[in-house]
């Protein structure tokens, strides 16, 4: 029958059409537009409507998701960065694609190494997102983080991340991950404790 594959085509889509709503009504009333319902449409059993309409809809990404690596700071009594990076270089070492770079600071009168770092690059077009930087870490000073928008005009001005825009607080690292923060925090409050007890 003459145009019988196109009436079927439009059949499923309006068929997924109407089932987003029969879902949105049957899970009690969380619909697609909704936080919730953007949640729910993430089970492998969903019917309807499955797609997001990025950006405008964005999926909430799993906690252990990783991207482009950042540099912890504590903050310190006057709102002062106290970075947790001793520019030990451990991280570049370890760097599959090799696309960090780190100058460690030196004490202007004695000309002795100081630990912490005076320049620090990680070329984030070289990054393969593999987090051995942050697993290697032997002060937890450098995390992965959620934030995978990062499209751009010019990649030599812009992609090459310095100090300053690798730098966050140790509060952003505990919204994107809590659970895995407040795990370190126990491990760190339990050996500090077996360490006043010796």
């Amino acid at each position: 029958m003459n145009g019988y594959g196109v009436f079927r085509g439009l059949w499923v889509t309006f068929k997924h059409f109407i089932n987003t709503y029969i879902q949105d009504i049957k899970r009690g009333w969380k619909f697609y537009g909704s936080k919730d319902g953007i949640e729910a449409r993430r089970d492998a059993r969903v019917e309807g409507i499955f797609t997001v309409q990025y950006p405008d809809e964005k999926l909430p990404v799993p906690e252990e998701f990783r991207f482009l690596p950042f540099l912890v700071y504590d903050a310190g009594p006057e709102g002062e960065k106290k970075l947790r990076c001793t520019a030990c270089g451990i991280c570049s070492k370890v760097c599959p694609p090799q696309c960090i770079w780190i100058v460690r600071s030196v004490d202007p009168e004695t000309g002795k190494p100081v630990p912490k770092p005076a320049e620090y690059y990680i070329d984030i077009d070289l990054c393969m997102n593999c987090g051995f930087c942050a697993e290697y870490c032997p002060f937890d000073a450098i995390k992965m983080d959620h934030d995978y928008e990062i499209a751009t005009t010019n990649r030599h001005s812009n992609n090459i991340y310095n100090l300053d825009k690798l730098s966050k607080p140790v509060s952003y690292y505990a919204e994107i991950r809590p659970i895995n923060y407040a795990r370190e925090e126990e491990e760190k409050t339990a050996r500090e404790a077996v360490k006043a007890g010796h």
